[in-house]
């Protein structure tokens, strides 16, 4: 039997077009017409005026970000807890120190109530607000970002919404991360679109964008020579890699219907399976991307726990991986301040994702549920 992955890539068919386009044109450097197309597709798919950079990683776009707010040694900026280290690192690339908040039961996403306490005891402790604000859209699913913009638009602290996993999720019809000053985007391997590697800083206006290509490009000085006055980086995506991503941006929305429709699918079939909740979008005004699924099992309930089901996908065949382990219990955050209340550290115990995207068809699907229901049985 196949092995079921994850979330592979799946490729349109038109990658080869364009990367065939930079090898015959020369343009195999990180810009030229790919990069330029591909950031023209994003920011017409994200909308609201918005301007992209395309770079590197997702991660670079963070980092960028901090870098143009200036976040410097010293200096704090809250980050959402129950995410991915590439949300939080950057921050300390910048000698600033991450402050965790944690997530609420309904999206998993950033606790609005624990926001506003974080920020205030961060003021009365360091006589200083947080100078930026770092949500994450959890395995696609928006948070209550109008309640997080509201917090940070009182306190005056831009907010960088780390949409990585959040492509193509809507918030009240509109993109996630178009809502605070930055948005970032992912395109690695296992993301709704892929560019091999890469990623993408969505910017507000056109001035910002021009600052964030010139911190992206070494920061070079526009003169005859090479002319230095501020520390840049080596973050621009290659043509070549963009080429990719215009590809992929012709199957974008098609890859988006498929995660969806096998949420719909796992929420079905797993209705009657006592234990394991399917976690779905808690407003119909949030209509997540499903980028990975996810469930929870409850051991007193299902007769198993969710590395049980684990260790039993697996021996099947069948990928799945448990959910983020939060950065306040990471040993190498052991020192940040946080603000928890239990939310992500219940939800990592007890929490799975299971195969999702383009390249799990029907048959995998079943395979997938027929081992689970086994389980339960044995």
């Amino acid at each position: 039997m196949k092995r079921i992955y994850l979330c592979l890539a799946h490729m349109s068919g038109n990658e080869m077009k364009y990367i065939q386009e930079a090898f015959d044109t020369n343009w195999v450097v990180p810009l030229g017409p790919n990069v330029n197309a591909f950031e023209e597709d994003l920011e017409s798919f994200v909308g609201e005026g918005k301007h992209v950079v395309a770079l590197s990683a997702g991660t670079a776009a963070v980092h960028l970000s901090m870098v143009y707010l200036g976040i410097k040694p010293g200096d704090e900026v809250i980050c959402q807890s129950f995410t991915f280290a590439a949300s939080c690192n950057p921050i300390v690339y910048q000698g600033a120190t991450p402050v965790f908040v944690d997530s609420e039961e309904k999206t998993w996403n950033m606790d609005p109530n624990l926001l506003e306490e974080a920020i205030r005891d961060r003021i009365a402790k360091t006589g200083r607000k947080p100078k930026a604000i770092v949500p994450v859209y959890l395995y696609g699913m928006p948070a209550y970002i109008d309640e997080i913009m509201e917090v940070a638009n009182r306190y005056e602290i831009p907010v960088i919404e780390d949409a990585a996993e959040g492509f193509g999720s809507r918030y009240r019809g509109q993109m996630t991360g178009t809502f605070g000053m930055f948005g970032v985007m992912s395109f690695n391997g296992n993301k709704m679109i892929t560019t091999s590697g890469g990623g993408a800083l969505i910017c507000p206006d056109e001035d910002v964008k021009r600052k964030i290509l010139f911190y992206a490009t070494q920061a070079r000085e526009p003169l005859p020579y090479y002319l230095h006055k501020e520390i840049g980086y080596n973050y621009r995506l290659s043509n070549v890699c963009a080429g990719i991503g215009r590809g992929q941006m012709t199957v974008a929305d098609d890859h988006i219907r498929h995660h969806q429709r096998l949420a719909k699918m796992y929420a079905g079939a797993l209705a009657d399976v006592e234990g394991i909740e399917v976690h779905l979008a808690p407003e119909d005004y949030m209509e997540p991307n499903y980028w990975l699924n996810t469930i929870t099992v409850d051991p007193e309930k299902a007769g198993f726990d969710f590395d049980q089901l684990r260790l039993r996908l697996d021996e099947a065949g069948v990928e799945s991986r448990p959910l983020w382990k939060p950065m306040h219990t990471q040993p190498v955050y052991k020192d940040a301040p946080a603000y928890v209340n239990g939310v992500s550290e219940r939800l990592f115990a007890k929490g799975l994702c299971l195969p999702s995207g383009p390249m799990v068809i029907d048959d995998d699907f079943n395979r997938i549920i027929t081992e689970i229901k086994a389980l339960q049985q044995s």
